[in-house]
């Protein structure tokens, strides 16, 4: 209902108005929209009650950037845009890494700021936190408007939302003008101006060519290879892809989102056999995911010797042939692609070679067995692999949690030891490999869906978001963070050559990341043996209590830039 009220304009009569501040919450409420991601300040502080007066809930964040990381991940998870809600300028600015992360990410996600008064800011007159938000917005996003008038929000805000979701999805700028808020209008005219939005995502069926093409080419494989990335995950059609993949019998790989659509331990799971699919397959079908540097751009050594045709299936044409050719395009939502594809195959689609299927399966086989011995060490301090061991079977046994993971060494190694169960659980840096996610992720994830969470976290990783600790505790939320804790970026046994502070990449030695979370209220546990580790974090999980485990790492344990040194530039020079 419009939240009205009332004043009198002429003797005996009275009228029902209505404000910006209402007209923004009604148009949210109409449309859905119930979480709101931020930090209050001017000049929103007061919407901010409003909405929660209202019902609306409002979960205020320790720095923007961290409440746009969350309102991000709401998106991929709930397939409605999340909100993030931030003060003018500086506030502004704050959000907009994490509405560029949405974009490049695809996750449907809304920045909505406050900013100072436009006759002000274009004149450039000296406005309080003036800036020309809206412009700067652009280029980082898929869209971006501004709302000059009550009368307009509701439009502005429909706008908003079906940019944010349909066709590949992505991040959208709502700029609202402080004035915007105090003016006022009949609650009449008010109620007629907010828009329901309709079929914002609509369906984008395939065309029957490219469905047939791109079977053609599959069913002609000799070396079958089906690679799923975070857009299978984010379009839910989770029952089409797994009938679409075991009626192949090819080998498939889970991009680090898209792990769980199938189990990691399905028979046809090519995960611990990654290199051996790439460099040997002959045609490769990609489901939402994208030849972008995660998979070396498609070419290159990675990819071997052998000639490769390439099945792309993504919502965004332009998408094809973004580096190498792509054979087989077929445009459309995952859903309808997968479901056109599984109805062309027909009753009796021939599975994948049984030689070929036997080579991945070997060479997976063995490479598990080579890694199992890591995975049960208990040596104290831990390693990456014995630490790992132990949260990977925490996981196993609770397949409904959410695993939350960055760093760079415990990235890259927690992706490929944690196996996942179920789709949509494990979230981590994407596609730009941003760090400072953990905390945000993890507090969107424990609201968005209810489960616990367990946040592996590097310390360096955790220091970009670590500040939120204290919102996870004044929420009271299911959340379990493990810090790794090896004393640095890396590691903590760099050493300065050429002064007396500190190398670069070490942090103070022996930190104590548990008292952090002790001080807020939280628990706090310091564990130096994987059975420590496993023990404190099943109590966690058990007990849904705020808990932050600071894991003691060998210092010399990690290398560097994790899996992804050779991005490192190098200099030629040598020192004399």
């Amino acid at each position: 209902m419009l939240n009205t009220a009332t004043k009198s304009v002429a003797p005996g009569t009275e009228q029902e108005l209505t404000d910006g501040f209402h007209l923004v919450i009604d148009a949210l409420k109409l449309n859905g929209i119930n979480t709101i991601y931020g930090v209050p300040g001017i000049p929103i502080t007061d919407l901010g009650r409003m909405m929660q007066v209202e019902g609306i809930r409002v979960l205020s964040f320790r720095h923007e950037q961290n409440a746009g990381y969350a309102a991000s991940i709401a998106g991929y998870l709930t397939k409605k845009p999340g909100v993030c809600l931030t003060v003018s300028a500086p506030g502004f600015l704050n959000g907009l890494t994490a509405l560029a992360h949405a974009t490049t990410n695809c996750f449907p996600m809304i920045l909505i700021s406050g900013s100072s008064e436009r006759e002000i800011v274009d004149l450039q007159q000296g406005d309080y936190e003036e800036m020309d938000q809206l412009a700067i917005a652009k280029p980082l996003c898929k869209a971006a408007f501004r709302v000059l008038h009550a009368a307009d929000i509701g439009i502005g805000l429909a706008r908003a939302i079906r940019a944010a979701v349909s066709g590949r999805p992505g991040g959208v700028y709502l700029d609202l003008p402080a004035k915007l808020f105090g003016q006022v209008m009949d609650a009449a005219a008010g109620a007629k101006s907010l828009v329901k939005v309709i079929d914002a995502a609509p369906a984008q069926i395939p065309a029957p060519s490219a469905v047939k093409r791109a079977l053609d080419v599959l069913k002609g494989a000799k070396r079958p290879l089906i690679i799923l990335g975070k857009g299978a995950a984010y379009a839910q059609a989770d029952n089409e892809i797994r009938a679409f993949v075991e009626k192949t019998g090819a080998p498939f790989l889970q991009m680090s989102m898209a792990k769980g659509l199938l189990p990691d331990t399905h028979v046809q799971s090519a995960g611990a056999a990654r290199s051996t699919v790439l460099k040997d397959a002959d045609v490769v079908m990609l489901i939402g995911a994208r030849l972008n540097w995660l998979l070396s751009h498609g070419k290159g050594k990675t990819w071997g010797d052998a000639p490769k045709k390439f099945i792309q299936i993504d919502i965004e044409p332009k998408e094809m042939d973004s580096n190498v050719e792509i054979v087989a395009p077929v445009v459309g939502d995952i859903g309808s692609c997968v479901s056109a594809l599984l109805e062309g195959m027909g009753g009796s689609w021939p599975v994948a070679p049984a030689d070929w299927v036997s080579t991945v399966n070997k060479k997976r086989d063995d490479n598990v067995a080579k890694m199992a011995p890591k995975l049960m060490s208990n040596a104290s301090p831990m390693d990456y692999h014995g630490a790992l061991g132990a949260l990977r079977t925490i996981i196993k046994e609770r397949p409904d949690a959410v695993l939350v993971n960055e760093g760079a060494n415990t990235l890259d190694l927690a992706r490929g030891v944690i196996d996942m169960y179920k789709p949509r659980k494990r979230l981590d840096v994407g596609t730009w490999g941003v760090m400072g996610i953990g905390m945000g992720y993890s507090i969107a994830a424990a609201v968005e869906t209810g489960k616990p969470v367990l946040a592996i976290e590097g310390d360096s990783a955790f220091g970009f978001s670590g500040m939120e600790i204290e919102t996870i505790c004044r929420y009271q939320l299911p959340v379990c963070i493990v810090v790794f804790n090896n004393d640095g970026i890396y590691r903590g046994t760099d050493v300065n050559a050429g002064g007396s502070d500190p190398a670069t990449t070490v942090f103070v030695k022996g930190s104590r990341y548990d008292k952090m979370m002790e001080a807020f209220g939280g628990v706090g546990i310091n564990a130096t043996s994987p059975d420590e580790l496993k023990r404190a974090v099943n109590e966690a999980m058990d007990s849904g209590k705020p808990t932050l485990i600071n894991a003691v790492i060998d210092p010399a344990a990690g290398s560097e830039s994790g899996r992804i040194g050779n991005l490192n530039p190098q200099s030629v020079l040598k020192k004399k």
